[in-house]
């Protein structure tokens, strides 16, 4: 992706960040969810088109996916699509194949909450060089004359039982909905994505009351401007702290809250 669509994908991303983060998310639903809507816009030309289309104001196309998607998909995940609706784009392919991408990166934020990471990264990369050396498989795979289930079936009995359930559900997706690559060529992408969800930083935080979206966002790009890279927020809470919010990240502790501050208070006077 170039110029706009780039963009659009960021900032697409970021929601799905603040989205998975918060607690009790069902993280892959929204990826079931993002990964059905990927398929659809995938084989509806037309669909992509109006969506996309630029002359159209950007409300009114959120609100004619919204409808589309309402009843179909969790509110989580078609806010999410028709953010990325809102959005200018450079190609109407380049929707689709975002969409398709939020769904990958739902399922690995599964795979980093579970702390699976890098074994899902890892296996990924064995059954690329899999395919890599045995080209029947990888074109049986990918031949698009065989029905998309029947070779989610052959994923099934390749992979079931063998394989973290997050890496069984990335390689089923991209086998039934390759987007014109290779399926080593997906895998290959996918790795890199998963690679670099693994290398950026995390900050643990603690707040008293669940954080809004909004406040999720002013403090990740705060943060982001404070370490130079992106800072994905993994929040819990703790009444305890009565108010403020503590910021961890490595050994690095960013400590606001109330009651540290009063801690610190009493410790003065009794000094």
């Amino acid at each position: 992706m170039q110029g706009a669509s780039r963009d659009a994908l960021a900032a697409g991303a970021d929601r799905l960040d603040a989205l998975t983060g918060a607690p009790g998310a069902d993280v892959t639903g929204i990826a079931d969810d993002l990964s059905a809507v990927a398929v659809a816009f995938g084989k509806d030309a037309s669909l992509r088109r109006m969506l996309t289309d630029p002359a159209r104001p950007a409300a009114l196309r959120a609100d004619i996916v919204t409808s589309l998607l309402a009843g179909k998909i969790s509110a989580d995940a078609a806010a999410l699509v028709a953010g990325l609706v809102r959005s200018r784009w450079s190609a109407p392919r380049d929707l689709a194949d975002a969409v398709a991408d939020l769904a990958v990166r739902a399922d690995l934020a599964v795979a980093e909450r579970d702390g699976k990471l890098d074994e899902v990264e890892d296996e990924l990369f064995r059954l690329s060089r899999l395919l890599d050396s045995n080209g029947d498989l990888a074109l049986a795979l990918a031949d698009g004359r065989v029905p998309a289930d029947k070779r989610v079936a052959l994923v099934d009995g390749l992979l079931s039982g063998k394989v973290d359930p997050t890496t069984y559900r990335l390689v089923g997706r991209l086998v039934a909905n390759p987007r014109g690559r290779s399926i080593s060529a997906g895998l290959t992408e996918i790795g890199k994505e998963a690679a670099a969800r693994r290398e950026r930083l995390i900050a643990y935080v603690t707040a008293a009351v669940p954080i809004t979206e909004q406040q999720r966002d002013r403090l990740g790009a705060v943060l982001k401007r404070m370490y130079g890279q992106q800072v994905h927020l993994n929040v819990d809470l703790d009444p305890e702290v009565l108010g403020g919010l503590s910021v961890r990240i490595g050994d690095e502790v960013i400590d606001g809250t109330v009651a540290t501050r009063l801690a610190r208070a009493q410790r003065q006077l009794a000094g």
